[in-house]
Formats: structure tokens, C-alpha cells, sequence
């Protein structure tokens, strides 16, 4: 029997691993997204009775049984100073499947790739601009990125549930499968050679990934080597950068426009 990529064992690795691992939503908006979503498996549901009835339709559709706590005492395992607003959910994370069957579809395809951002509002931001500037996924590295968590998922504003959130093993290796695939590799900084608008007229009726990395390290040196063009967004005055959530949603508006 021939023997498996490392790619592959790797990947079978981390599923393996995320089975194993649990995690609490919370927040209303947060809680009630992922009951409606048929593909979340969703394990325990703790809610105080005011929650409860203002999630009644989602808990009764979801099927499952709600805890009813004591809003002084809710007892579940979450971050001081989260904002629960009395529901929490533990979930299994959700599994999107392979790089493959994110990327692949008709059309020209738009991707997010983040190198190592780490912060889970930023993340969770990210997934909303994702959402509504129709791309087909958001891409990270397993380590070194923000996992998906609580917070995440409340910045999110239900994106989560619906936005793909794929987390590989090598995120250099995920951009030369999707160069393979004939995806276009936009990395985004401020030092870039063209800005957002002329990367993205050449990458019109193509797929293309855009490519950002961490504020402060910006770009990893592979990262930036694999992408094909790296643009950045013209600025006025003195303070010339954005937030790297903020520049994810301008750099979406620039390669989604006709």
C-alpha cells in the first residue's frame, strides 16, 4: 500500500483532534445561529430563564434540552468579563471539510488567507466581511491562528455558522494547492508594488485568494514569496495602515466589484 502524504496524515491528525474537543458559544445571537445550524453538533445548552424565552423557536427546533441557571450563578466555564447575556451552547467545532471542496465551484472564487492572525476578534470580523462580500472561505494555519472559540464566534455574529473557517496544516502548501487549482495569490501590505484596484482588475473573471498576515510581522517571507502580486491599499496623510480586520473588508469590496 502506498504510503500517505504528510499533508494527508497530518490533516487526519488534526480531525481526529478536533472530534475530541468541545467549546461554549455564548452570547444571543452567538447561541441561536449555531442551534439553527443543522450541522453543528451541539451538546449542552445553559440558559437563564429570560434567555430561554427569547430563544425559544431555535432551542425547540434544535431539539435540545435547555438548562435553566441562575443568572448570579451561570455555571459554565467561560472568560471573565464575557458577555453571555445568560446562554451558552458547548459545540463540537465544525468541520468544513478539505481545502479541495472549499475551493473548487464554478465561477471566479474569492478566498481569505490569514498568515498567523492570531487575535479572535480580528478573526471573528474577518468571517462577517467574508460573509457578506460572498467569499467562499477564510484559510489559516492550524497553529499560530485564532482557533475557533466563544469570542470568536461572538465577534462573528453568527458568520461562523455559515462562513468556512479552514484551518490547515502548512499554510504555504494550502497556496500552492490553490495556485494548482488556478487561484491568483493577492498578499496585501503597505508596501506593496500596485494598490488593491489594479490587483484586482487582474484578477477579474479568475479565482484569487486575498493574503493577509498578522499586524506587526505582516507577511512571513514563504507567504509573501508565493503570492503572485502584493497590493496595497492607497491611504492619505501620515498614518497610512489599517487594522488587519479592516483592510480583510476593503480588500473584499475592491476584488468582488464587477
Amino acid at each position: 500500500m502506498a504510503k500517505k502524504p504528510t499533508w494527508v496524515i497530518d490533516k487526519e491528525r488534526q480531525r481526529r483532534a478536533s472530534a475530541a474537543e468541545t467549546l461554549w458559544l455564548f452570547g444571543l445571537h452567538a447561541v441561536r445561529d449555531a442551534l439553527q445550524n443543522p450541522a453543528r453538533e451541539k451538546l449542552r445548552l445553559v440558559v437563564t430563564r429570560n434567555a430561554a424565552d427569547r430563544l425559544g423557536e431555535a432551542v425547540a427546533a434544535a431539539g435540545i434540552e435547555p438548562e435553566i441557571a441562575d443568572p448570579r450563578k451561570f455555571p459554565v466555564p467561560l472568560d471573565p468579563g464575557s458577555v453571555h447575556q445568560g446562554a451558552a451552547l458547548e459545540v463540537r467545532p465544525l468541520d468544513w471539510g478539505s481545502l479541495e471542496d472549499v475551493a473548487l465551484g464554478a465561477g471566479a472564487p474569492r478566498l481569505v488567507l490569514l498568515d498567523r492572525v492570531s487575535d479572535p476578534h480580528n478573526v471573528g470580523a474577518i468571517l462577517r466581511s467574508a460573509e457578506v462580500f460572498g467569499a467562499r472561505a477564510v484559510i489559516a494555519p492550524a497553529r499560530h491562528s485564532a482557533p475557533e472559540t466563544g469570542a470568536l464566534a461572538k465577534t462573528a455574529s453568527g458568520a461562523l455558522e455559515r462562513q468556512p473557517y479552514l484551518r490547515v496544516p502548512n499554510l504555504g502548501n494550502a497556496m500552492e494547492r490553490l495556485k494548482d487549482m488556478g487561484y491568483l495569490m493577492v498578499g496585501l501590505d503597505g508596501e506593496g508594488e500596485i494598490d488593491i484596484a489594479e490587483a484586482a482588475a487582474g484578477a477579474r473573471g479568475r479565482p484569487a485568494a486575498v493574503v493577509l498576515g498578522a499586524e506587526g510581522p505582516g507577511l512571513r517571507e514563504r507567504t509573501r514569496e508565493l503570492c503572485d502580486v502584493v497590493a496595497r491599499i492607497p491611504a492619505s496623510g501620515v498614518f497610512g495602515s489599517l487594522n488587519v480586520s479592516n483592510a480583510a473588508a476593503v480588500s473584499l469590496y475592491a476584488m468582488t466589484r464587477d
